[in-house]
């Protein structure tokens, strides 16, 4: 046998129950060297977010070091416009979602200083409706529940919570519950876990979190775990790693983590890995990607995987709970009601 046949085979034989720590981090490295490839420039209106996806798997596999910081940094501030907001990519056009993940890419780099802070809050500010307190996500009024806990989540970085209409924000939020327990994108939208985990968050934030259904809202989310471990986002829907992120993320805040197999659940998360190229795709046999990459990672830290020494994951921030409480913004959970501490 060849010794190239013999290291495509030992590439091949990795061992998929174990997370494939250095293959992840040679994969979130590689993301910025394929521009020769035509997803590359498919994917340039996300590419703040997959920096922001990319550095917290990184972090919670205590890698961080394997991004260049500076280059990071100076790109992110380069997708800043005159508006305080930030784009996808440099030239785009401001929008919450991608404000965030420049935002918080700047926090776990311990850098939010070299930002304009009354620029960044402003551009926030600009997009809450100031009579019924709802959110938009850009200057185009797409409003979603996600924004309602973006623009909290970004204000308290800032320590600027008190210049938006809190109440407004909560309204919106509550108004999006379900019978079942669960919330939608909007007020009677259909119950999905993602929007649950941005419901859940803002009201933390907002220190609100008594207005949640806790017992109807567990059962909904536990019920999301399918024979395979794996988790969905809504009932008769395939299951999906990203979720290990969504449900377990909502699940830790109300503390309820334990009424889904958590064993079975890394399972599922582990045998979604690329064993030649890194990364962990959105179920196996898929192409992995870094979104599925960092919030399968995430659920793994929220699921005490045991096979690495993964760093704790905030469940309302989604970064290291160190970073977090080195931003002063872990007392969210000192405003758990005390109903729920079985």
């Amino acid at each position: 046998m060849s010794e190239a046949s013999k290291t495509v085979l030992d590439s091949d034989s990795a061992d998929s129950s174990m997370l494939l720590v250095d293959k992840h981090v040679e994969y979130i490295q590689s993301l910025d060297k394929r521009q020769d490839e035509i997803e590359y420039w498919m994917t340039e209106h996300l590419r703040i977010s997959g920096i922001y996806w990319g550095l917290v798997a990184l972090s919670l596999m205590n890698k961080q070091e394997g991004l260049d910081k500076e280059k990071v940094i100076e790109y992110v501030l380069s997708c800043q416009n005159s508006d305080g907001g930030f784009g996808g990519h440099t030239n785009h056009d401001s929008h919450l979602l991608y404000t965030m993940s420049a935002v918080q890419i700047l926090v776990m780099f311990d850098e939010l200083e070299r930002v304009d802070a009354d620029k960044v809050v402003g551009y926030v500010l600009s997009l809450q409706d100031p009579v019924t307190g709802e959110v938009s996500g850009d200057s185009w009024g797409e409003k979603d529940t996600r924004f309602a806990f973006i623009s909290l989540a970004i204000l308290s970085f800032f320590g600027s919570i008190d210049k938006i209409n809190v109440d407004g924000v909560v309204k919106y939020v509550q108004g999006s519950m379900n019978y079942d327990g669960g919330f939608g994108s909007e007020p009677g939208g259909e119950s999905h876990s993602a929007q649950v985990f941005t419901c859940l968050a803002a009201l933390a934030i907002a220190r609100k979190l008594e207005l949640v259904d806790r017992e109807r809202l567990s059962r909904w989310l536990a019920e999301r775990q399918l024979k395979s471990g794996g988790l969905n986002g809504r009932p008769q829907k395939l299951e999906d790693v990203c979720y290990s992120w969504w449900v377990l993320s909502s699940l830790k805040i109300l503390d309820r983590v334990h009424w889904v197999d958590c064993s079975r659940l890394c399972e599922f998360i582990l045998s979604a890995q690329d064993t030649v190229g890194g990364g962990i795709a959105d179920r196996p046999g898929d192409m992995a990607d870094v979104y599925h990459t960092c919030f399968g990672i995430a659920g793994l830290s929220l699921a005490g995987y045991k096979g690495f020494p993964l760093v704790h994951v905030d469940p309302v921030y989604c970064m290291p709970v160190s970073v977090v409480e080195r931003a002063g913004l872990r007392g969210w959970i000192d405003y758990i009601p005390d109903s729920w501490k079985d």
